[in-house]
């Protein structure tokens, strides 16, 4: 059974699951997952017959989704799956009607990279659409984190991160006109890093 669960879900988000389960994510849906790496959060998707488009700056990343989308989704178009940075996509505005971002944002340069990443998820996303969005952040271990500049800090894990605060994505939710439809939810890792589930929807 566990083995028929592995296969049927991959290694989906548990928080994105969640949103699955609440019908945030319908077949009738354009859905698009935004630094989609290998696809581990499409494998249910893809399986099921879900409209998604990925895209990922790593071609290797790019090359994994076509194999596991040749294996459980053969009808799935590859050109949905495009080599392509978060901040400069190739799609139209308002494109899609459900974004994920997984573990993506906290990879930005600076605060202005950061802005830039988020305009363009929001460029792409259509009216009335949602942005799920999964990133590290200090909320709840401010003072376990060491600033380095731009917006960079040093987790206590080792690893170097862009960190948003509580005020931070209330503000750009402010400054996007958007609503959460979800409270802000943050998860803190062996109290070594934070992880911060930011939904927004874009008004109508």
């Amino acid at each position: 059974m566990e083995m028929e669960l592995k296969e049927q879900f991959g290694g989906i988000d548990i928080y994105l699951f969640d949103q699955l389960l609440k019908g945030s994510l319908t077949k009738d849906m354009s859905i698009l997952d935004a630094g989609c790496g290998s696809g581990r959060n499409l494998t249910y998707l893809l399986r099921s017959g879900y409209d998604v488009f990925a895209i990922d700056r790593s071609e290797t990343a790019i090359q994994e989704l076509q194999r596991l989308a040749d294996l459980i989704a053969p009808k799935w178009a590859k050109e949905q799956a495009r080599v392509e940075a978060v901040e400069q996509m190739s799609f139209a505005d308002a494109s899609f009607d459900f974004i994920i971002s997984s573990a993506v944002l906290h990879f930005a340069d600076n605060e202005e990279h950061f802005d830039q990443m988020v305009n363009e998820l929001w460029r792409v996303l259509k009216p009335g659409g949602k942005l799920f969005a999964r990133l590290a952040s200090s909320i709840g271990m401010e003072s376990r984190m060491q600033p380095l500049g731009e917006g960079q800090y040093l987790l206590p894990d080792g690893s170097r991160r862009f960190l948003v605060t509580e005020e931070k994505l209330l503000g750009m939710t402010a400054k996007l006109s958007g609503h959460l439809f979800e409270p802000l939810k943050t998860v803190i890792v062996a109290d070594k890093r934070c992880m911060t589930t930011w939904c927004v929807e874009k008004s109508g």
